[in-house]
């Protein structure tokens, strides 16, 4: 089952998620969406960098350059989005200074 048909599920179920199960979830729909963004450029990138009949060895150099870069940039969105995220979470007790 996707992240998304389990976030789904859960917010309709009317059942209330405990803390670390949203988080969870959220982390699952999180990661499946930079994972799709990432596949999906990925494949537009492979179609456009392709080498062609007429291109010259130096516009190939380049072409495949450019491909590099922006596999990094995917590299990173994937790693992104696969990354644990630390929300940082305030005191809940509130002591009186009085």
């Amino acid at each position: 089952m996707t992240a998304y048909s389990t976030a789904y599920q859960a917010l309709t179920s009317g059942r209330a998620l405990r803390p670390g199960e949203a988080a969870q979830l959220l982390a699952n729909l999180r990661k499946e969406t930079g994972d799709e963004l990432a596949d999906a450029i990925e494949q537009q990138l492979s179609d456009k960098y392709r080498r062609t009949d007429t291109d010259t060895d130096g516009d190939f150099r380049r072409k495949r350059r450019q491909y590099g870069a922006a596999m990094r940039v995917i590299n990173t969105i994937r790693h992104l989005a696969a990354a644990p995220v630390q929300p940082t979470i305030p005191n809940p007790r509130h002591r009186s200074t009085s």
